[in-house]
């Protein structure tokens, strides 16, 4: 059978754990296809302690747009961030704030390459009830 969706490696937490307000743990997945390319990206710079941090900022044709760059880890907030590790043991760590967690729990970070270029993406995202076409912004349920 033929799949399209990409396998998905479940996130480990592996500092600053966050819980939503009934309790539940906030959690991501990172793919294996963005796992990868941050492995890549980390392997090209030579730098093991580079991150992918997806923030959530009010904005866009939809009202809020994700916004992605890379970090360094000794430029995470130990208060204020928590970062998911992928489980691959890749190294391939993603980094969030909390409100930003809030509005991203239980979706998927993945790299997608298209012909109008490569970028990391959002999918999945269950709190958007719609999104733009080029995928950088959406509106969530009220």
């Amino acid at each position: 059978m033929f799949s399209t969706s990409p396998a998905t490696k479940a996130a480990l937490v592996t500092a600053n754990p966050r819980k939503d307000e009934d309790g539940n743990e906030m959690l991501i997945d990172i793919t294996a296809r963005a796992a990868n390319r941050l492995k890549e990206i980390m392997s090209k710079d030579s730098n093991p302690n580079l991150a992918l941090r997806v923030t959530v900022e009010s904005g866009g044709c939809h009202g809020f747009q994700y916004l992605m760059s890379l970090t360094n880890t000794s430029a995470i907030s130990p208060e204020d961030d928590t970062i998911f590790e992928s489980s691959d043991h890749s190294g391939a760590k993603v980094v969030m704030d909390e409100p930003s967690l809030e509005l991203l729990k239980g979706s998927k970070v993945d790299f997608t390459m298209e012909l109008i270029g490569s970028q990391f993406k959002i999918v999945g995202n269950p709190a958007a009830t719609s999104s733009c076409g080029c995928g950088t912004s959406f509106d969530i349920k009220h």
